[in-house]
């Protein structure tokens, strides 16, 4: 009822004053609701524009300067675990799971086999050695004969020299008697003479001493001239020279080619054989043959020289190779014997064990495997349009999708595989077949993960991981910026593996906020 009357009085007001303006009308809840809501949305628009910088901006930032793939996984080692020798499983000391270090004992054999072969294989080489013993001690035999045998050529040649010298005594003795024998008969024909021109001058005595003394004589240079004629049969000469040469006339190298010098040679070249003594020619003289055994030694010492010709003769080469052929026996029984415990080769994480006690195993079965800890790396399989910027030696970081964004580790890339994931199946593709379809190709990339703490944050083998690699930053370590990795020479590269070298220092697995 108010209103009406309020309406009448600014009416009237207004007839009273013309020129004056009318006040605005209140506003209404509707238009305060609508102004709320207005400035709700620029706030959301705001809040939402916020987001989108923040999470946007790493997200281009991380396109443009990173390189990744989701086909990725853990890779590593792996070590079969199988015997070298066959037999029957005493013991087996780990379960899947297990840790070991390298030289554990993860199984072992029945060793009883095998020592039965260590003690036979320990008697051949006992019997060896005491053939050995044996066969010096004969070849010391074989040596003092020699040295005899030596002595009785030597001694051989003086006798011939001492006949020698005895025939020429004898030819003295001869000439001698003849002499003698000349003077007897001058003696005695004077007699005789005397007698027929004057009896009785002679008297028949004298005339009989001087006949006796002329047969004296005569028989003395008959005894004389065999006696010569004795020595040169000795000698092995004609008993009388050929057309009456000299008597006392003999070969200058008698002494030589003697039957009983040959004799004496011959019986020390067949004691010096079984030395190891090889003549040259069976042509050479006595002298010739002893000065030739001489010079085995520069200074020419005979006891140095028998006891090389001991250290090398056939018998003992082959008592020694005997004796080294039953040693190699005994260390390959002994080595059989060692195998019968299996060793863990690596530090590592027992898996796939398929062994248990009574088992009878063959040598290169396997009983498991144990997987390396420490030796594991990333395989990122990037696709081929992405390899252009990579190279050897860019950072990586690592997302695990175990461990989601709690944690982060660092990689570096090491190598390229020289092939596709196609080209390296088991079935390749046969794109000449005329049903050929383009298809991305994607390569194994490796990445070797920075100070990796297996105790801290575990990599198992086969776990997905997402590889950036930062494309933008500068490569480092060795090899860096390169595709292909440097020919290494064996030995060096065993050299290499033997000393690590200093890797560029990174941050390890990290704990996102």
């Amino acid at each position: 009822m108010s209103t009406p009357t309020a309406n009448k009085s600014s009416t009237s007001a207004g007839a009273t004053t013309e020129h004056a303006p009318a006040p605005p009308p209140p506003p209404s809840a509707t238009s305060y609701a609508h102004q709320r809501r207005r400035w709700w949305r620029w706030i959301v628009f705001a809040l939402l524009a916020a987001a989108a910088l923040y999470f946007g901006l790493p997200w281009i930032h991380a396109a443009l300067s990173t390189v990744s793939t989701d086909d990725g996984y853990v890779n590593g080692h792996v070590t079969f675990v199988a015997p070298r020798v066959s037999g029957q499983v005493a013991r087996v000391l780990v379960d899947d799971n297990n840790r070991v270090k390298k030289g554990d004992l993860l199984v072992q054999l029945d060793k009883e086999p095998y020592q039965v072969q260590v003690n036979i294989a320990q008697a051949a080489v006992d019997a060896a050695q005491a053939d050995l013993i044996a066969t010096e001690a004969q070849l010391r035999g074989m040596e003092g004969q020699t040295r005899s045998l030596r002595f009785s050529l030597e001694r051989a040649i003086e006798d011939v020299e001492n006949k020698v010298a005895e025939l020429r005594a004898s030819v003295a003795a001869l000439d001698t008697a003849k002499a003698k024998l000349a003077r007897g008969e001058a003696d005695y024909q004077r007699a005789v003479a005397i007698q027929k021109s004057n009896a009785g001058a002679v008297s028949p005595q004298e005339l009989d001493q001087y006949k006796e003394a002329y047969g004296v004589a005569d028989a003395q240079a008959k005894e004389a001239l065999e006696h010569v004629r004795q020595i040169r049969v000795s000698l092995g000469l004609p008993a009388e020279p050929e057309h009456g040469g000299d008597l006392t006339e003999v070969p200058p190298d008698l002494d030589q080619t003697f039957s009983s010098v040959k004799q004496a040679q011959a019986a020390l070249i067949e004691a010096a054989s079984q030395l190891g003594v090889t003549i040259s020619s069976f042509n050479l003289s006595p002298k010739e043959m002893v000065a030739e055994f001489y010079k085995r030694d520069p200074q020419g010492d005979i006891d140095r020289i028998y006891a090389q010709l001991v250290k090398e003769a056939p018998a003992m080469k082959q008592a020694q190779v005997k004796v080294l052929q039953a040693q190699r026996n005994l260390d390959q029984a002994n080595l059989n014997l060692r195998y019968c415990d299996v060793l863990a080769e690596i530090d590592g994480v027992v898996t796939r064990r398929n062994v248990n006690p009574g088992n009878n195993v063959v040598a290169g079965q396997s009983l498991m495997a144990v997987r390396s800890l420490t030796e594991i790396w990333i395989d990122g399989n990037f696709k081929e349009t992405q390899l252009r910027n990579l190279r050897i030696g860019q950072a990586v970081d690592l997302d695990v999708d175990m461990y989601g964004s709690h944690q982060e580790f660092k990689g570096r890339i090491s190598g390229f595989t020289m092939g596709t994931g196609s080209t390296l199946a088991l079935l390749p593709a046969e794109n000449a077949t005329g049903n050929f379809v383009k298809v991305v190709q994607r390569l194994p990339v490796r990445i070797e993960v920075i100070d990796y703490d297996p105790e801290k944050a575990p990599l198992f083998i086969g776990l997905s991981v997402t590889p950036y690699v930062h494309i933008n930053e500068e490569p480092t370590g060795p090899d860096a910026g390169k595709f292909l990795q440097p020919f290494v020479p064996a030995a060096t590269a065993s050299n290499a593996r033997e000393t690590p070298t200093n890797t560029p220092e990174a941050p390890g697995p990290e704990t996102k906020q």
